[in-house]
């Protein structure tokens, strides 16, 4: 039977389906992206920060529409990252220097199972690079990519060994491994061993110096980047050089550069199953980068990317 406009059951439909559309509409111009700023609040930090860096960041992202944020810190309860802290929460916001050590691996763990379900996404700042939740989802991402080299198809057997870096915190010397690196070797009887030394998560160069450096957008359609200019300066940061120890990046969104030559990879991004990570480097403790017109706006657009999604 062909329906006709005048059909009831037609009108009914049509009806039906503006009524969804709408109250989808409504729904998700209502929804607020939930944000938590954690920072371990180092004294330092009042140098540039009145009220702490993660405070700062949290009390600029307040005013901005759709979003509902929070901060906490190292001496909150739980550290600020109890179940319910974590599932009250689209996008985590992490600074932390100094006392990385003293959030543990089963926290750091338990927020990459968050990312990898999608219930979660983390934007990890400047020396956030070590800090406990970022190394976990970066060794994560290198498992990832293990198993994906490496599938076990036609009765092939394939036994990875991980290699831990030999020490938690150091950085690399220019000379030493990229990491994270897969050495295979294949036996007769279709068993391919693997051995997989694991992120560092740090870099060979570094100075705080607080000079300015100069951000290209590499990516200008990206998300991150809407309203960001091609290129822009930080008035005062930290230096960091290349090469960074972590998993080639889905996408590189900024690189960063020096007068004196080096450079970084400055904002990238990382799909860990269903959620993801963006890793923005510019910033130190003692310079106030987040009081910046920029810096702020990509921490607001990487919010609402990643939350939205």
């Amino acid at each position: 039977m062909v329906l006709s406009v005048r059909h009831p059951d037609f009108v009914f439909r049509c009806a039906l389906l503006l009524a969804v559309c709408v109250t989808c509409t409504v729904d998700a111009a209502d929804r607020q992206i939930r944000v938590l700023v954690w920072d371990e609040q180092q004294p330092r930090q009042k140098q540039a920060y009145d009220n702490f860096l993660g405070n700062a960041i949290a009390s600029h992202l307040q005013t901005r529409p759709g979003l509902a944020v929070r901060s906490t810190n190292l001496k909150a309860p739980q550290q600020g990252l109890s179940k319910q802290a974590l599932d009250d929460c689209d996008v985590l916001i992490w600074w932390g220097h100094v006392r990385q050590s003293e959030v543990t691996d089963q926290t750091g763990k338990a927020i990459v199972e968050r990312i990898k379900s999608g219930r979660l996404s983390l934007i990890a700042l400047h020396s956030a690079h070590w800090s406990t939740p970022f190394v976990q989802a970066m060794y994560e991402r290198t498992r990832v990519n293990v198993a994906a080299r490496f599938p076990s198809i036609n009765g092939e057997r394939v036994e990875v060994e991980y290699i831990q870096p030999p020490k938690r915190y150091y950085a690399p010397k220019p000379t030493d491994l990229l990491t994270p690196s897969m050495y295979p070797r294949k036996y007769p009887d279709r068993l391919t061993k693997v051995q997989v030394y694991l992120p560092n998560c740090c870099f060979p160069g570094y100075r705080p110096d607080g000079k300015p450096s100069f951000v290209k957008t590499v990516l200008p359609d990206h998300p991150i980047a809407r309203g960001i200019p091609a290129s822009f300066q930080v008035a005062g940061t930290e230096m960091y050089n290349e090469p960074f120890h972590v998993p080639e990046p889905d996408q590189v969104v900024f690189e960063e550069r020096w007068p004196t030559g080096e450079w970084f990879r400055s904002g990238a991004v990382w799909k860990i199953g269903k959620g993801r990570v963006f890793y923005f480097r510019p910033g130190h403790e003692t310079y106030p980068v987040y009081k910046e017109r920029l810096p702020l706006q990509i921490i607001e657009n990487a919010v609402r990317w990643l939350g939205g999604s």
